[in-house]
């Protein structure tokens, strides 16, 4: 696995601007954590403790209770590049989640985002 930065960048520097995004295009930090919940599993309490800690993006999602199923089933372009094309599996599980709080903030429905 090639040694990226955001892998050991905390994911508690990177959560609050997921939430800002969201916010700015009035969308709530509920909506951001039942992203995140969908997406690796944790509870919220979980999650809390997980920002709380300050792991880094490669533990937070290791330790994930359970990667959702459904999320191979997201597709589309962040940052230039299309997350079912991503072949190392850590950057296609922090490009998953990038996508969709990109979701949220440009309006989509939750079931949508979601998968339900």
């Amino acid at each position: 696995m090639a040694n990226h930065r955001i892998y050991e960048m905390a994911f508690a520097r990177v959560y609050p601007m997921y939430v800002q995004k969201a916010l700015k295009k009035g969308r709530s930090k509920d909506e951001v954590d039942e992203i995140i919940r969908w997406l690796t599993g944790y509870g919220q309490a979980e999650l809390e403790k997980q920002i709380a800690s300050e792991v880094s993006f490669e533990t937070f999602f290791d330790e994930a209770p359970r990667l959702n199923p459904l999320r191979s089933g997201i597709t589309g372009v962040i940052c230039g590049v299309r997350v079912e094309k991503i072949e190392e599996p850590l950057m296609r599980e922090i490009r998953y989640l990038d996508k969709l709080v990109d979701e949220l903030a440009k309006g989509k429905p939750m079931e949508k985002i979601l998968r339900v």
